[in-house]
């Protein structure tokens, strides 16, 4: 009996340390109606302070965002541009763990590779063929890819590198992305690793990609602009 008894509790303790982990590995809960970032205060917190309730208005949960107008990609050299709708962009996302995007692609555009630390996306297409993907962790790295048509949706998990790209080399495409989280972050892979400032040693990075320092040196020499907005 004693034996069950600790057979119980230790299989209590290893589902409530699966229940806390899911617990902290997301946005924080509402613990209220509402907790409308109050960007104004000084004190840090993971994630915003709340802003009296007797001083939140309608306008803190709206935005005038005109995602129905296409986006300038000519100033883009990925031919992309991605509109952001985050908690910095309406306060009272905050706590509520959701963000959206507007993406817009050149003909031949891409949203070059990168991830989302803090969020797991969902993309449906509004205009034109998206080809996308996003890639296994290690050791696998398997590819999981897909032409998407306008209707279609897809899926990619949280923090894995992903992708899409404009095929069609005469007209633009457009979609629209759903973020887990209030600050979903993006790390685009080229410009993390070839334009960090300071930036990493040659050494490392000729040594990581099996390549001459010389071409190490060329690519960081380049502009690596952002595409986020």
């Amino acid at each position: 009996m004693a034996s069950f008894s600790s057979s119980c509790i230790l299989l209590f303790i290893a589902i409530l340390a699966v229940i806390s982990w899911q617990a902290v590995a997301s946005d924080p809960s509402p613990l209220q109606d509402f907790c409308v970032a109050d960007n104004s205060s000084r004190v840090l917190v993971n994630g915003f302070v709340c802003k009296d309730p007797k001083v939140v208005t309608v306008e803190d949960f709206f935005l005038a965002a005109k995602l129905d107008m296409p986006r300038d990609t000519k100033m883009s050299k990925v031919g992309s541009n991605v509109t952001l709708i985050n908690v910095m962009k309406i306060p009272g996302l905050n706590t509520l763990g959701i963000s959206l995007a507007r993406i817009d692609y050149a003909p031949l555009g891409e949203n070059p590779p990168h991830t989302h630390p803090r969020a797991t996306e969902i993309l449906t297409v509004l205009e034109g063929t998206l080809y996308v993907g996003f890639v296994t962790s290690n050791t696998d790295n398997k590819l999981f890819s897909k032409v998407l048509n306008k209707g279609d949706v897809f899926v990619f998990p949280q923090g894995l590198i992903h992708f899409q790209f404009n095929p069609n080399p005469y007209k633009p495409a457009v979609a629209i992305a759903a973020l887990s989280s209030q600050n979903p972050g993006a790390i685009t892979i080229a410009n993390a690793v070839f334009g960090s400032k300071p930036m990493i040693s040659d050494d490392v990075l000729a040594k990581a990609f099996q390549v001459e320092k010389k071409t190490v040196d060329w690519l960081q020499a380049q502009f690596w602009a952002d595409n986020h907005n």
